[in-house]
């Protein structure tokens, strides 16, 4: 009897100890991304790995991409969450802030904003920490007040210097005044914004040498946005403008197979696919 009773402590206690291992690794999801070996390799990854390097001499870069290729999670969340938390990896060549920021992170409506921006760089709701942003990282969240239920307005991080970064959580459905105002280091703008959203971000980071990331799919064609990162609807000049942009396609997401691939292609429309 009581070696049965000793056999189910320990394997109550083993399970609980895995419990708490799978808790810790799903709020440090910042530490799978990209790694040295393996299918989802960095290497596998050089058109991701051309947009962080950028950053180095670039304060404005677009990645211009497919769906479904890593922009918003694998790109901009995973580098503004480095920028937040200062938790660069070794082979990192990108720009670098010695202490804490102030960011933005933006899309186009506060419902879009939630599921997306506020889902991969939190997790979902009930479940914050489980995103990039590594659990342990999140000093505080502050909700939103707006009409859209479970949204998240501020988030405090914890840098690695012992100072804190504030992120906050903005749509372009806010118009264009709801970009006024403070400097910011760093501003992601996921999906493409209006002209006069993007002119005041621009301004927002000008005074202090912050960085401004863009991460879209064309749909709108050649507008103003895309146009002054590629003059005349060509890369063959886009060295001109003091801009930088990169273009990625479904042959550049490793993580896509084939069935993915022309599952996604029979899913969009015909007049999209060129876009998408």
């Amino acid at each position: 009897m009581s070696t049965f009773t000793l056999n189910r402590e320990q394997m109550i206690e083993a399970i609980e100890l895995l419990e708490e291992q799978s808790r810790r690794q799903s709020r440090r999801k910042l530490q799978t991304y990209f790694p040295e070996e393996g299918p989802l390799r960095r290497e596998a990854y050089p058109k991701h790995c051309e947009f962080f390097d950028a950053g180095s001499t670039y304060r404005e870069r677009l990645m211009l991409a497919a769906n479904r290729v890593g922009k918003t999670e694998g790109v901009g969340g995973y580098e503004l969450t480095l920028h937040l938390t200062g938790q660069y990896p070794p082979w990192w060549k990108g720009r670098r802030f010695n202490g804490p920021i102030r960011a933005w992170a933006a899309g186009d409506t506060g419902k879009t904003v939630r599921e997306i921006l506020q889902y991969k760089l939190l997790g979902p709701v009930g479940a914050w920490g489980t995103g990039l942003l590594p659990g342990d990282s999140l000093s505080r969240i502050v909700r939103g007040t707006g009409g859209v239920a479970d949204t998240v307005e501020i988030v405090y991080v914890k840098h690695v210097s012992g100072a804190g970064s504030t992120l906050i959580f903005k749509s372009y459905d806010q118009r264009r005044e709801a970009f006024q105002g403070t400097e910011q280091d760093v501003i992601w703008l996921d999906e493409e914004p209006p002209q006069d959203i993007y002119t005041e971000c621009l301004l927002r980071t000008m005074t202090n040498n912050g960085i401004l990331m863009l991460t879209f799919t064309p749909l709108l064609g050649m507008s103003e946005v895309v146009l002054s990162f590629l003059p005349g609807g060509s890369l063959e000049h886009s060295g001109d403008t003091g801009k930088f942009v990169v273009m990625a396609t479904w042959d550049d997401a490793p993580h896509l197979d084939a069935d993915a691939k022309k599952e996604l292609w029979r899913s969009i429309p015909p007049y999209q696919r060129d876009a998408r």
